[in-house]
């Protein structure tokens, strides 16, 4: 194969790094770069460009491809984050938000004196929700929603908080998960059988790695931290917009979203609720208890434009840098950046074992760049039939950690949608939770390899 198309995209990749480091504004540098790649995959032999070309001038197609990205994006994971973002923004106007923490807190005081004990338990039940609820930036923001605003109460800093919400989606498992639906398809085998002795075994050790690295990553940050963090003020039950029954709007849509999940079968016909949906139904019951409460049809019709706000606030910052990293993604993978790294460690020369630590590895850093897990994936896990085959090797052997490492590297990736979304609402910088990331995920996926191959 060509090098050519990988050699630039890697121009492009340090390029776009040095930039991003720089404080440009990501949008702009992710979607031109992106649009660039794919333009110079058409003219570069022995690539073929993702862009469907027309009979007319591929300018317009490149274009075109944009106007794709926005209309998919939208119609999908857009709608949803934007969904979440305006009712994040409207339970936190009419004081939901606060009377769960104020509850919350009650039962939490014995953390008082170990909220980074705290923050790490969170890790694990995180993970559990993550099964049912299978998208990263949903689960996110719910969390942002309910779980965060704790947290701060309890001490931890912001990134604190926000770091272990994010490492909440570092495994992408469970049978409702989009990678583990391709895993085994590729694999041949049962989704349920997968993920029982497959993928469990491998999430505990995981996860207590995790949980642990994050506590003493965490604590020593936050110590090095200058006080400019406003601190939390301590809430009352005096100074509380709403009553304590407004708590339940908070966790409605996680509670929706695990009863109508694929884990339980409580009716005859399946009734399946996408996380939108939930969304929009949790918005209505949260009307239906303001109009109780104030008994005022203009004034709680009139408070429904701050869930309108909120979702456009979370599409001009969030779902259009999403769509520019989708753009920066296929670039590269037009460019065969993908297959590069995949040839490269074909002809390394290494044993089954070696082979499949490498590709491990590359798909980890793929996903970093792409702020995609699924991506990475997709691109990666439909060779591993014919590589296992070839270095005479079981397929499962190598696709479970190849799966994993794609959602652990999305997880400390500056461009991914839910360091995107949780960062916009914390008021944070991605790459500040990057680097309260960086070491308990490179420490999971070291474990994980040593678990496996060692």
């Amino acid at each position: 194969m060509s090098y050519l198309g990988p050699i630039t995209a890697i121009i492009f990749i340090v390029i776009v790094a040095r930039l991003l480091l720089k404080k440009y504004y990501p949008h702009a540098v992710l979607l031109i770069a992106g649009l660039l790649m794919l333009a110079a995959s058409l003219w570069l032999p022995g690539h073929d460009p993702v862009v469907k070309t027309t009979d007319g001038p591929f300018l317009f197609d490149l274009f075109r491809y944009i106007n794709t990205s926005f209309s998919e994006t939208n119609a999908g994971v857009g709608l949803m984050i934007m969904a979440i973002g305006g009712f994040v923004a409207y339970i936190d106007k009419i004081g939901a938000s606060e009377a769960l923490v104020y509850l919350a807190l009650k039962p939490l005081q014995l953390f008082k004196k170990r909220p980074y004990l705290l923050a790490a338990l969170v890790i694990p039940i995180g993970q559990l929700l993550f099964v049912c609820i299978p998208s990263a930036a949903g689960l996110g923001l719910l969390l942002m929603a309910s779980v965060f605003p704790i947290l701060i109460n309890l001490g931890v800093s912001r990134l604190s908080a926000v770091s272990v919400i994010t490492s909440c989606t570092a495994m992408g498992m469970g049978p409702a998960s989009a990678i583990t639906a391709s895993a085994t398809d590729i694999i041949q085998k049962d989704t349920v059988l997968y993920f029982i002795k497959d993928q469990i075994p491998l999430a505990i050790p995981l996860s207590i790695t995790m949980m642990v690295a994050y506590y003493f990553v965490n604590k020593h940050y936050d110590k090095k931290m200058d006080k400019e963090e406003k601190p939390i003020p301590k809430i009352e039950k005096s100074s509380l917009q709403a009553p304590l029954y407004y708590a339940i709007i908070p966790i409605m849509p996680l509670v929706l979203l695990i009863l109508f999940s694929q884990l339980f079968d409580f009716f005859a016909v399946p009734v399946e609720l996408n996380t939108t949906t939930v969304m929009f139904i949790c918005l209505f019951v949260a009307i239906i208890f303001e109009l109780i409460r104030k008994r005022n049809l203009r004034e709680v019709l009139q408070s429904m434009s701050v869930f309108w706000n909120g979702m456009g606030n979370i599409f001009k910052s969030v779902v259009t840098l999403i769509i520019a990293a989708d753009v920066f993604s296929q670039g590269l993978i037009s460019l065969g950046f993908i297959d590069g790294l995949v040839d490269t460690s074909q002809h390394l020369g290494l044993g089954g074992s070696g082979i499949a630590i490498v590709m491990t590895v590359m798909i980890f850093m793929a996903s970093v760049l792409m702020g995609s897990g699924n991506a990475s994936f997709f691109a990666f896990g439909p060779l591993v039939p014919k590589i296992a085959t070839e270095l005479g090797m079981k397929s499962s052997t190598m696709i479970l950690p190849m799966q994993f490492s794609a959602s652990m590297g999305r997880t400390v990736s500056p461009v991914a949608g839910v360091l995107i979304a949780v960062a916009e609402v914390a008021g944070v910088s991605t790459f500040e939770i990057v680097k309260r990331s960086l070491i308990p995920l490179a420490a999971g996926l070291v474990v994980m390899i040593i678990y496996l191959f060692i």
